[in-house]
This record gives structure tokens, C-alpha cells and sequence, in this order.
């Protein structure tokens, strides 16, 4: 089962994927359960109405949904949670060495934007970079809680995202800028679809990128220094973590940053991928400084 939202942007519609008995993937209007798939949604059992509602046929099928476009699965989180170099060999590329306790910063919710969206390059941005990374779905708050097993519990489901980070605006300076280079307009493909927990093995998941069809990135979730419970079980020792918040956990080898790769440049392809999480694709364009008119098609 995916949990999906259509339409163009601000306007998006529940829906709901599912293979039939025949094999066939079939896509269903959530309207008539839900406004959007959003944290009142996920907190009132959200995820098991749909899987009764599919049962007793409840929902109308979406015809011609794959001539729309596809918008982030989750509507706009209260926050949005990141975990840096979540990957030894990422942090060793990155010039560090890999963590002893989670590294945890901030993005703003207004950077999230859909999985096929065009995507601004910072109008004076010279190394803007790709990061495909397991996004983690809150579903029912969590706050202190006594361990990783309880945190399970909390977790709704799993997404891709795509943390797109400006390197000079972040690492630049003795202390680093992570807001300043993780901040920019569009910045958090997420999508396309939210996948219930319970489908999802985290620990066993192939994460993939490519630029211009060029492979970069190609690891596993099972390289993980944090898991997904160890993540949500500390965080909630240090802030409240609400339903339909969404938690970034962190990118694998692979990026510009290594050195390794030239930055994105204005044309460029860039396209992401979690194996069962689907697969992302975004057209770089060099936004300009009035703004970012016709950024998502």
C-alpha cells in the first residue's frame, strides 16, 4: 500500500496505490475518507481506515492519475528533523569522523517540495549537491520515550527525500552554516509515495542516485551508524515529535562533497531512489533573484 497526494501545488488529493489480485496497480480516491494525508490524519489511525476502506471497496477509483502531478505524500510537517553523517563513509568523505550520538539539525518545512518538481539551484550557488536519504513518518507523538522498541511504535512510515545542501553556505566558517546550506526553496523532494511501517524492512533497504543517468550513490540502509528507532527513541529525548513530522536519517558515500563528482549545474538531471520507496527525478534550473515563479510543474 502507497499513500499518495495529487495536484498541482496546495492542492493535492489523498489517493491511495495498491496491487490487486490480478498484479495490477490500481489508485484510489482518499477524498471521501480524508481532506489530506497530513498529521491529524496519521494520529487518528489513518493508515488502518484505508486498509478497511480498500477492504470493503469503500474508495473510487482515481482515473487518470498518472497525468497529474505527484506532490510530497505527506502535507506540510510541523517539522522537519535532519541526521548528518548517519554513514560512516559518508563521514569520512565528508572530513569527519563518524559520530558517536546522533548529529541533528533543522530544515525548514516550506523546503519540501514533490518528488518530480523542478528544482532551484541558489541564484549565486556554486556547489549544490545532491543526498538521497530514508525519510521516517511520525505517526502519534512521541516524548521521552523509554526506549528503541517503543519508538517503533510511533513511526507511521517510510519515504524518500532527497536533502539537497548549498556546501559553501554550510560549511564555510569555523563553526559551519548547516541552516544557511539546507534552508533554499525546494531544497526536500519528498516522495512519492508514504509507505506504512509494517511493509517496510528499514534496516534492508538499497538507497541509489544519479546524475545526468551517471551512478553516484549506492548503499544500504543496513549501513546506518543510527537506525530509524534509535533515531526516533533519542530525539524524543530532546523535543516533541508530532504526528506527520518527518525525519531525515541521513545520506550514504557518494556526493559532490567527496570531491569525487563535479556539482549540480544549471540542466541537470538528478534522480534518487529506496528500493520499495520509488524513485525521484528532478530538472535543475538556476533560479534567478526574482524569485521562483514556475519552480514546480
Amino acid at each position: 500500500m502507497k499513500l499518495l497526494r495529487v495536484g498541482e501545488s496546495g492542492a493535492e488529493r489523498p489517493a491511495v496505490l495498491v496491487a490487486g489480485a490480478d498484479g495490477v496497480e490500481r489508485c484510489y480516491s482518499l477524498e471521501s475518507l480524508t481532506q489530506d494525508i497530513d498529521g491529524a490524519f496519521l494520529a487518528q489511525d489513518g493508515i488502518e481506515r484505508v486498509r478497511s476502506g480498500l477492504a470493503a471497496g469503500s474508495f473510487a477509483e482515481l482515473e487518470g492519475y498518472q497525468e497529474q502531478r505527484v506532490g510530497p505524500p505527506i502535507a506540510r510537517p510541523s517539522s522537519l528533523i535532519c541526521i548528518g553523517m548517519n554513514y560512516a563513509a559518508h563521514a569520512a568523505e565528508s572530513g569527519a569522523e563518524p559520530p558517536t550520538v546522533p548529529v541533528v539539525f533543522l530544515k525548514p518545512a516550506n523546503t519540501v517540495a514533490g518528488p518530480y518538481d523542478a528544482a532551484p539551484i541558489p541564484p549565486h550557488s556554486a556547489r549544490y549537491d545532491w543526498e538521497v536519504e530514508l525519510g521516517i513518518v511520525i505517526g502519534r507523538p512521541a516524548s521521552y520515550l523509554p526506549s528503541p522498541d517503543e519508538a517503533r511504535g510511533c513511526i507511521a512510515g517510510y519515504a524518500v527525500a532527497n536533502d539537497l545542501s548549498e556546501r559553501d553556505y554550510q560549511l564555510n566558517g569555523p563553526a559551519g552554516q548547516w541552516t544557511k546550506g539546507k534552508s533554499l526553496p525546494g531544497s526536500t523532494p519528498l516522495g512519492p509515495w508514504l509507505v506504512p511501517a509494517d511493509e517496510v524492512d528499514s534496516d534492508r533497504l538499497q538507497l541509489r542516485s544519479w546524475v545526468n543517468g551517471e551512478p553516484r550513490q549506492n548503499s544500504s540502509t543496513g549501513d546506518l551508524i543510527f537506525d530509524a528507532a534509535t533515531l526516533v527513541h533519542h530525539l524524543s529525548q530532546y523535543m516533541l515529535l508530532e504526528p506527520g513530522d518527518v525525519i531525515l536519517t541521513g545520506t550514504p558515500e557518494g556526493v559532490a562533497l567527496s570531491g569525487r563528482f563535479p556539482y549540480i549545474a544549471d540542466g541537470d538531471v538528478v534522480e534518487v531512489e529506496i528500493e520499495g520507496l520509488g524513485h525521484q527525478r528532478q530538472e535543475f534550473f538556476r533560479a534567478t533573484t526574482l524569485g521562483l515563479a514556475g519552480a514546480a510543474k
